[in-house]
């Protein structure tokens, strides 16, 4: 049985292979569409700057783990840049931005194997760049998705059935949540959501995918948790930090003025974020730490992707501060019960995009981006943006927290997703890979 269910992932990438034959989607035409040269250029670079934020993460997550899990928990990582992307090729991205079905979820045959992409008229939101470019963008964004999860159960999953779960997770919750805030179709589009770069898509349904996981694998056995190289985690946070910017001023899918605001947000409420972590740290009569700095830094760039190009740098400030003492209190909280979210991405990811989604009804001004039709937030005096948010928050946390513990329990009915004691024991690097530093 093992053996058997073990082929099925080489038969599928065969069948891939032969789909590429029998569907090569070939173009009636290239360059029919007109484009800016400029837009393009800096959307090339954008898709590079969100991609090599998952190797990033895996030097962000591995350096936190013990020793004898880096290449492990690094690998989680990695994975999602090979699989992600071939999924998203065969029917992802229709999934997500496909012919919309009810404002939930795209049709899978829209643009299945590619198919109408090369040659296709460009994205509605995106009329200046090709539609592959925004395909390929929208995917970066796909990939870190799921390897934001891993932090939650680093140390005591199973590779193959962690491969499984995040094919499932891609399929039935990410793509659901893309089509819903940023198809022009989209349900939660059409109610008035701002989500300027992913804190919702991507924080919040990873935030509560990584709490589903922490509960449904329980504890560690092994209790001796030391961090295996802080220097990685210093590495892994720079490499974010650079790769954000293409993350959440890339959102602008231009190289204007909105752009430039995306870019200058995020600078400013990470490195706000920064400080109050380690400034509230000394409060609590904590020493300074490097630890604390780079996860303050990530909150801060985590709580500012939702409002990036809807609010002024003065309010970025506000919400990096607002966002990053929160997320401390959270993780306090988190280490006082025997919730083992491993590398605290609830507290980080989960609670940093919701934070960052109501501060975004608190802080967004329709002078800053135009195309928010539905109304400045409360600081200007009007409440109907905060209220839209703060619905939409709760349907989106029931949607990922219940549906990913469902994807969980149909995952370990299929293939255990949790090792056995031995094995972590042992050490996934050697245990699930037969590798080690």
């Amino acid at each position: 049985m093992v053996k058997t269910l073990s082929r099925i992932p080489f038969l599928l990438l065969l069948l891939v292979v032969v789909l590429t034959i029998i569907i090569p989607s070939v173009p009636s035409s290239v360059g029919a569409h007109e484009i800016s040269a400029a837009d393009t250029a800096w959307m090339l670079t954008a898709t590079a700057l969100v991609l090599i934020m998952t190797p990033g993460l895996a030097f962000f997550y591995g350096g936190m783990v013990n020793k004898k899990n880096v290449i492990s928990t690094m690998l989680q990582s990695f994975i999602c840049m090979a699989i992600v992307a071939v999924i998203w090729v065969v029917f992802g991205f229709s999934l997500a931005f496909g012919e919309s079905i009810g404002g939930f979820f795209g049709n899978p045959a829209t643009f299945f194997m590619m198919q109408g992409v090369i040659d296709g008229a460009p994205w509605p939101g995106a009329p200046t760049i090709p539609l592959l470019l925004f395909a390929m963008f929208q995917l970066k964004f796909a990939i870190i998705t799921p390897a934001l999860i891993t932090g939650a159960f680093a140390e005591r999953i199973n590779f193959k059935s962690y491969i499984l779960f995040i094919c499932l997770f891609l399929i039935f919750i990410y793509a659901p949540l893309a089509h819903a805030t940023w198809h022009p179709d989209g349900i939660l589009m059409n109610f008035g959501v701002l989500d300027f770069a992913g804190g919702t898509v991507v924080h919040m349904s990873a935030g509560w995918a990584a709490l589903a996981s922490a509960l449904f694998l329980k504890k560690r056995y092994d209790t001796n948790h030391h961090p295996a190289h802080i220097t990685y985690v210093m590495l892994g946070t720079g490499l974010l930090w650079f790769g954000w910017f293409g993350f959440n001023a890339g959102s602008a899918l231009g190289s204007g003025d909105l752009a430039v605001i995306a870019l200058g947000t995020t600078t400013t409420a990470s490195a706000a974020a920064a400080l109050a972590w380690i400034f509230f740290d000394a409060v609590k009569g904590k020493k300074p730490s490097a630890l604390g700095t780079c996860i303050g830094a990530v909150v801060g760039l985590v709580a500012i992707t939702p409002a990036a190009g809807f609010v002024t740098i003065p309010h970025s400030i506000a919400i990096g501060v607002i966002a990053s003492v929160i997320s401390n209190l959270v993780v306090d909280w988190r280490t006082r019960t025997s919730l083992d979210d491993t590398l605290d991405v609830f507290p980080c990811h989960g609670v940093g995009g919701m934070v960052g989604m109501l501060l975004t009804g608190v802080f967004a001004s329709q002078a800053i981006n135009s195309a928010n039709e539905t109304g400045n937030g409360l600081v200007f005096g009007e409440t109907k943006l905060f209220l839209v948010h703060l619905a939409a928050l709760v349907g989106v946390s029931v949607f990922a927290f219940f549906g990913s513990m469902l994807l969980l329990k149909i995952t370990d009915m299929i293939s255990k997703l949790r090792v056995t004691e031995e094995e972590e024991v042992l050490g996934l690097d050697l245990s699930q890979h037969d590798e080690s530093l």
